[in-house]
């Protein structure tokens, strides 16, 4: 994405889709920071009922995926974790965003298990990816060059290995969509180092 200053001056608005059995860690984390970036944060349901995340959390999500399939964001990013990310690759709501923001160079972020959901989508053929190890195995990815690495960015696609890399990962989704001094200033404060 290009930094220019209207990019800088309206506030950017990330979808965060919320599936039943999600990973709590990556969901909050995700929103949190994005949050602290001064990023709109939507978080969207994939059903009506509360989302009972992967270690029992309940999360309530702002709205429903279904009131949010024509609108407008900057970066589309999938929490990971099991039973959610089978959820998100299976719903064709998500599918049909994440290919419609792809077409749009928006930038497209998945976490854990949760790149699987980009490759049903055919968004993961020819990238550098990665994902939580063998969550990728069942899915038919060409070319793909798969690294062991926290965070991998490749053009718009955004991939990372799990809730322990939650934090790095959103912090370099934060710069590639304001940049490094926004990400240094939402990082100085967490005390990282």
């Amino acid at each position: 994405m290009e930094h220019t200053a209207e990019t800088r001056q309206k506030q950017l608005k990330v979808l965060v889709p919320l599936a039943q059995g999600c990973e709590e860690l990556e969901a909050v984390t995700i929103t949190d920071l994005l949050t602290r970036a001064g990023i709109k944060v939507v978080t969207a349901s994939l059903d009506k009922n509360p989302v009972q995340a992967s270690r029992g959390m309940v999360l309530i999500a702002d709205t429903l995926i279904d009131s949010v399939m024509n609108d407008t964001f900057d970066a589309i990013v999938l929490p990971g974790g099991l039973p959610g990310a089978d959820h998100l690759q299976s719903d064709s709501r998500v599918q049909s965003k994440l290919k419609s923001m792809a077409a749009d160079n928006k930038i497209i972020a998945a976490i854990c298990a949760a790149p699987k959901a980009l490759a049903s989508a055919g968004l993961l053929d020819g990238k550098k990816i990665t994902s939580y190890p063998g969550s990728l195995e069942q899915c038919n990815i060409r070319n793909a060059y798969y690294k062991e690495q926290s965070v991998v960015v490749d053009g718009n696609i955004i991939t990372s290995r799990g809730p322990g890399t939650a934090m790095d990962f959103t912090l370099i989704l934060i710069e590639q969509l304001l940049g490094k001094q926004k990400r240094n200033e939402v990082e100085a404060p967490l005390m990282r180092t």
